[in-house]
């Protein structure tokens, strides 16, 4: 690769970072709906092969996303927002969908992997913006048995379109009853637990692939990705929960939607034209 194209990657990856950590904190989800995006257009631009490329922008999202979650948690805990038992009970069974999720993306297509991504994305940016705060499955949260399946649901979604998970708790939390800048904060939680078997399977289900991927990638995860994304992310992601704190309930909400949205469309266009 070409000094140009490296600067290029790093410059990049960099802005990526600054844009992860600033949502990472204000919407508990852990930056991977930003980081995807900006990793593919990147990989594109350096001539990573379509077959591949996907997997390697989950797996270098997932490593980047451990220690942005980690700020984000911290600063949302501080704040005394935090649903602890939640994220006790989600612990294992997040982990166990992350390994089966993991395990599935080795063996399918790049394209298949991109439509579940829109198909999620594109669902919670949706029930965000419609604000449909009079939807609720109850308005207690269920039993130890439902949040140990609802975990296992975060985990397996979260390999699959290389997110930490915390779109999806965020809303399932909402559904529940539970507070918006509580549901935030405790998804920021299990964003920093879900990524850590994910990027060990990435990094093995790509190592057969090392001559097609940029230098410096371990398997589907790419180290220069890490180290330029995720100083910068873990910077911003305090910034971006003291936002959070000073949004009221719907801008945030909508703020949440948005974003979704635009990174689904951004995907389905690719998937409708390539």
């Amino acid at each position: 690769m070409p000094w140009t194209e490296i600067a290029f990657l790093c410059l990049a990856l960099l802005a990526g970072g600054v844009v992860t950590g600033l949502l990472a904190g204000m919407f508990g989800v852990g930056g991977g709906g930003v980081m995807v995006p900006v990793l593919y257009e990147v990989f594109r631009a350096v001539g990573v092969e379509e077959s591949l490329r996907m997997q390697l922008c989950i797996g270098t999202s997932l490593a980047v996303i451990i220690p942005t979650s980690y700020m984000s948690y911290r600063a949302h805990a501080a704040r005394g927002a935090v649903l602890p038992g939640v994220l006790k009970t989600w612990r294992l069974p997040a982990i166990a969908g992350m390994l089966t999720g993991t395990a599935i993306a080795a063996v399918v297509d790049g394209w298949v992997l991109k439509a579940i991504f829109v198909g999620l994305v594109g669902a919670l940016g949706l029930k965000s913006v419609m604000g449909r705060n009079d939807i609720r499955i109850a308005h207690t949260l269920p039993g130890k048995a439902a949040l140990r399946a609802i975990g296992y649901v975060l985990g397996l979604a979260a390999s699959l379109v290389g997110i930490s998970g915390g779109g999806v708790a965020t809303n399932i939390l909402l559904l529940y009853g539970v507070p918006i800048h509580a549901a935030v904060a405790t998804s920021a939680g299990i964003g920093m637990i879900i990524p850590i078997p994910g990027v060990i399977g990435y990094a093995v289900a790509g190592w057969p692939h090392l001559a097609d991927l940029p230098p410096l990638s371990l398997g589907y995860v790419s180290v220069i990705g890490f180290v330029c994304m995720a100083p910068l992310s873990m910077v911003f992601a305090p910034m971006g929960a003291r936002i959070a704190h000073r949004l009221p309930h719907r801008k945030l909400e909508i703020g949440i939607g948005l974003f979704f949205l635009a990174i689904a469309a951004r995907f389905f266009l690719s998937l409708v034209w390539g």
